[in-house]
């Protein structure tokens, strides 16, 4: 996770940007040249976003490398493609809903690969053939090299960029790599030389700044928690959450912490809640099955009052579902899917950008309050990979209450304080021994089962948590229009973009892009929607979860509307603009015939 650049001076919204996709069979090598053109974009001053999709194999089947670069912050993929190249057409018809393209795209394939699919060709694009494997061939280098050198070209990265991203990266030897140097200029040739229409390149910035970062969304997670004070992770692998455990396993060793591959979600659970108890901040990362699988042990978190963090890094659903593809469908099971009355906290970062800080926060937040924090990320975010500005300084890790022991008094871990936060030890400490189970309980940590004890325990668990201060970053609250959109997760890119778009046609909208779902606090949302006459709910799920969630909760100024759709799919910026326009027009009808 290396610094690139430093912050560029603002651009203008609406500033062009430009997409492509890259695509090929297994092996074709088009994640490696999509990572090395984001790597180069940032080099030349841009910022970018790089998406990766694959078939149900998700490794060995066909793949394809979703970018968008241009001069400000790209948190979303943009309506069309501006040029899809194909190393192969493998089952690429498979992937031609994900990579929409217009009469003003270029396709771009393998002279000896046969026609595009029609499915493609549909689209009107301009076809042009070009000698991929050929012109690799000749330069003794790779095909992907060429792919990288031709679509980097269109797109207006310049060559030096394209060649030091290559150069940082190459770990073999130096014959090899001249000969990939060799096939990325003749890439770059074919594209110089290449007639009739295409689509604009990007105007690059007057200077190069530096101090930008290139990580995805999963390390940022990594990064945050470890800033925020996390030193034990136990987990067990899973599609999408495994790069959390994989980036996090020697940047841990690297603070003194450690990271245990454990045998199942089971033993992952019930491992980090020890450590918690033991007095070191942990914290699991999984998927929408393995949640499912922790619920006990979450469970055990709420009743014993232990800090840890689960990541869940949300994927296509119900059961196994769609393993390497987006959705935003475990918001209803993580606000609601523990067994009694067990409050905790629930957040979710609103960009690749934001996993850092929000992970960050998700660890104070649960060493703070002494309860299980589930940070809500999902595969868009997990797996894909942006340029970003550089985070601001990490703060200062928030610890638990420790107690003390008191002369002459019994040690109550679990004593009803009007902040409902109470002093918790650390094993071992004289004077401070207690009892902690998923049993109900009294003051001191004594198995109970009488009703007032229970009624007192359950009161104080939720009290601690709905009278905290969560100060602003609770959400992102833009505007002050009567129409507001909610939202909340990965879709907030989109849903920002397409109200800046409405905006430039004079259609104003409000923004309100939760980042902590649970508890939902109503005098926080009462402010944020203050003057609101409408209100949409916009999320990618079939059932509209945040929805139903804001309507059995909360009272709003008024009953909300939703926008909803399940993944595979990402909810993109011009069908969100028409949508919403739609939407105001439909309440202007409304109050014309009131």
């Amino acid at each position: 996770m290396p610094p690139l650049s430093s912050p560029a001076a603002p651009v203008a919204p609406g500033a062009r940007s430009f997409s492509l996709a890259l695509a090929g069979s297994g092996g074709a090598g088009v994640m490696t040249a999509g990572t090395l053109l984001l790597d180069a974009a940032a080099r030349a001053g841009l910022y970018g976003l790089f998406v990766r999709t694959s078939g149900p194999q998700i490794r060995g089947g066909e793949a394809a490398a979703l970018l968008r670069i241009g001069p400000q912050p790209q948190a979303t993929l943009d309506d069309r493609f501006d040029l899809l190249l194909a190393i192969d057409w493998m089952n690429l018809n498979r992937f031609a809903d994900e990579i929409p393209l217009s009469t003003d795209s270029l396709l771009v394939g393998d002279l000896d690969e046969g026609d595009a699919p029609e499915v493609l060709r549909a689209s009107g694009a301009r076809c042009v053939a070009l000698p991929l494997k050929k012109t690799a061939k000749a330069a003794g280098g790779w095909v992907n090299m060429v792919a990288l050198g031709y679509a980097g070209t269109l797109a207006g990265v310049p060559a030096a960029a394209m060649e030091a991203a290559l150069r940082a990266s190459w770990k073999r030897s130096a014959d090899a790599l001249e000969k990939n140097l060799a096939s990325l200029r003749a890439g770059i040739s074919a594209a110089s030389e290449l007639d009739g229409p295409r689509p604009a390149p990007l105007t690059l910035p007057a200077t190069a700044p530096e101090g930008r970062w290139l990580l995805s969304g999963n390390e940022a997670t990594g990064a945050g928690a470890i800033r925020g004070g996390v030193r034990f992770v136990a987990a067990y692998p899973i599609t999408p959450a495994t790069e959390v455990l994989e980036w996090m396993a020697p940047a841990l060793a690297r603070v003194g912490g450690t990271l245990l591959q454990a045998e199942d979600e089971l033993a992952s659970i019930n491992m980090i809640v020890g450590a918690s108890y033991g007095g070191v901040p942990s914290l699991t990362a999984t998927a929408g099955p393995g949640l499912a699988l922790m619920t006990e042990g979450i469970g055990l978190a709420v009743a014993a009052e232990v800090p840890i963090v689960v990541v869940d890094v949300m994927r296509g659903g119900p059961s196994t579902g769609i393993p390497a593809k987006s959705e935003q469908s475990d918001l209803s099971f993580a606000v609601d899917g523990l067994h009694g009355d067990a409050p905790r906290l629930v957040l979710a970062p609103t960009s690749i950008a934001d996993c850092l800080p929000t992970a960050e926060w998700a660890v104070q937040l649960a060493e703070a309050l002494q309860a299980p924090a589930l940070l809500l990320t999902d595969q868009f975010m997990g797996q894909s990979r942006a340029v970003i500005d550089r985070p601001p300084p990490a703060g200062a890790p928030v610890r638990r209450l420790v107690a003390q022991p008191v002369d002459g008094e019994p040690y109550r871990r679990y004593r009803d304080t009007p902040s409902g936060i109470s002093p918790m030890a650390v094993p071992g400490t004289p004077g401070t021994v207690y009892t902690a189970d998923g049993l109900e309980h009294t003051e001191r940590g004594i198995p109970s089962s009488q009703a007032n004890d229970h009624r007192i325990q359950l009161a104080k668990r939720e009290r601690k948590l709905l009278q905290h201060d969560y100060g602003a970053r609770w959400a992102d609250v833009e505007g002050a229009a009567e129409l507001a959109i909610v939202t909340f997760g990965s879709t907030t890119g989109a849903v920002r973009e397409a109200i800046a778009r409405v905006a430039a046609q004079g259609l104003a909208l409000r923004l309100v892009a939760l980042r902590l779902l649970a508890p939902i606090k109503q005098d926080l949302l009462d402010a944020a929607l203050a003057g609101a006459r409408e209100i949409l709910v916009v999320e990618q799920n079939h059932g509209g979860q945040l929805l139903r969630y804001l309507r059995s909760r909360v009272d709003l100024p008024s009953r909300p509307r939703g926008l909803h759709q399940p993944g595979p799919l990402p909810l993109r910026p011009g069908e969100l603009a028409t949508a919403f326009a739609d939407w105001a027009a439909s309440v202007a009808r409304k109050e014309i015939h009131a």
